[in-house]
Order: C-alpha cells, then sequence, then structure tokens
C-alpha cells in the first residue's frame, strides 16, 4: 500500500542524519498530499516556515503555490508535493550538489511509490535533477527558457510527464511573474493525469 510505503520512508528520512542538514533542521519536511495522485509537485527545499511546521510549501510560496493550483482546478490535497531536499539548508541557500545526491534517493522511492504521471519541477534545481534523472539531460536549460514545456520520458509504469515551472517564490519578488505561473498553471487544466 502507497501510504505504508510512504509512512515508512517518511520515518527514514525523519530519522536520516547523512548531511549536516539533519543536525541544523528543526523538523525534516518528506512532503504531503495525496500517494495516489497522478500529479506532483517537486520543489527544491524547506524554508524557515517549512523547517518549523514540517510540512513542504506552508510559507509565503506556498500562499503562492495555493493559489496557482486553483488557477489549474487541483486541490492541495489531491496532489503530491515535496522538495527535491527533505531539511532545509541554513539561511535559504541554494543546495549544494553533495546535498542533492545523498537526499534524492528519498525522492527517487517516492516517485517509485506515488507513480505519477505529470511530474511538476518547481525552479532550476528540481527540473535540473528530475530531467537528468529521466533522461532529458540534453534538454536542462536555465528555467526561464524550459518553463511551461513537457517533456515525455519512459519510466517502469509507462510514461512521465515532465513540466519545468518557475518556483512560486519567484513572486515573493518579482510580482510580475505571476501572470507567467497563472500562464503555466492553466495548462494544467488540459493535460490528461
Amino acid at each position: 500500500m502507497p501510504s505504508e510505503e510512504i509512512q515508512t520512508l517518511n520515518a527514514e528520512i525523519d530519522a536520516c542524519r547523512k548531511c549536516s542538514l539533519g543536525n541544523s533542521r528543526l523538523n525534516s519536511v518528506p512532503g504531503e498530499g495525496s500517494f495516489n495522485s497522478r500529479v506532483m509537485f517537486v520543489g527544491e527545499a524547506p524554508g524557515a516556515t517549512e523547517d518549523s511546521q514540517g510540512r513542504p510549501f506552508c510559507g509565503k510560496a506556498g500562499g503562492v503555490l495555493d493559489e496557482l493550483l486553483a488557477i489549474a482546478n487541483l486541490k492541495r490535497q489531491e496532489v503530491f508535493i515535496c522538495n527535491i531536499l527533505k531539511c532545509r539548508p541554513q539561511n535559504n541557500r541554494n543546495p549544494h550538489e553533495t546535498e542533492i545526491q545523498t537526499c534524492t534517493p528519498y525522492l527517487d522511492r517516492q516517485i517509485e511509490i506515488i507513480k505519477p504521471s505529470l511530474l511538476c519541477c518547481l525552479g532550476n534545481f528540481a527540473a535540473s535533477y528530475t530531467m537528468k534523472k529521466f533522461g532529458l539531460g540534453a534538454k536542462v536549460q536555465g528555467i526561464t527558457k524550459i518553463h511551461g514545456n513537457i517533456f515525455i520520458a519512459p519510466v517502469s509504469y509507462g510514461k512521465i510527464k515532465i513540466m519545468p515551472l518557475l518556483h512560486p517564490a519567484v513572486v515573493t519578488y518579482d510580482r510580475n511573474k505571476m501572470a507567467t505561473l497563472k500562464e503555466d498553471f492553466l495548462q494544467l487544466k488540459n493535460i490528461p493525469k
């Protein structure tokens, strides 16, 4: 059962001390949502609010994500939301490559358990890792060039659609980016899940 597998994985993530982030965090942030969802959102790493609550996208960027999900006629509880890193990097710095290598086996297992048909990558780090994982490394460019495009890759359970998107946090710095995000999220209404 996916819920039992996810609960076991969440306990492993909570106990993880494979990198220094496990010692500096308040809470691990494995992810949340429907374990049976066909849609999965993958961000970069937890921020301060996420670290304090142990939930992904519950701060300012989470408010933006909730607004965008509504545009796509999706509810937070209908999708699965997580990050490539399960612990907060200090001062919200970018993830280090060694942290990504250490932590992404957890993400890989989440993908194997949930089996999404649509994987939405929020930001450069999530898009780069995910596209390389699924053999699309040659298509990796900056997120401003590839956002809103759909890439298809074979997986053990069929095919997966990968859609890079701007990270919702960008709106907290540049409100004008909301129009781009809304346009991209509107596409999600028409993509068969």
